[in-house]
C-alpha cells in the first residue's frame, strides 16, 4: 500500500493514502509533504510496526506520530 508521509512541526509525522495529506488533523499544525512509502502488513519497516500504521489509517484514515510516539487516539475525532 502506498503511503504518504507529511511533517507538522517539531517531529509530528502523518502518514495517509491522501496524497494531499487533506485529512490529517487540523489540530497539529500544517503538515508538509515528506515522502512516500510502500507499506505491507506483516512487515517491518525502519523498526516500526507496520500493522499499527495500517490499522489506524483503515480505522481513521491517518497514523500520527510525535517523535516516534504514536497519538492517533488523540486526534481522530478531528479529522477534516
Amino acid at each position: 500500500m502506498q503511503i504518504h508521509i507529511f511533517r507538522a512541526t517539531g517531529r509530528v509525522f502523518g502518514f495517509t493514502q491522501v496524497e494531499s495529506g487533506s485529512n490529517l488533523p487540523l489540530d497539529l499544525g500544517k503538515f508538509n509533504y515528506f515522502r512516500a512509502i510502500a507499506m505491507m502488513r506483516g512487515e517491518s519497516h525502519q523498526g516500526v510496526n507496520v500493522d499499527e500504521y495500517l490499522d489506524d489509517i483503515e480505522r481513521h484514515g491517518f497514523h500520527v506520530t510525535d517523535a516516534h510516539v504514536r497519538i492517533t487516539d488523540r486526534y481522530a475525532g478531528n479529522e477534516v
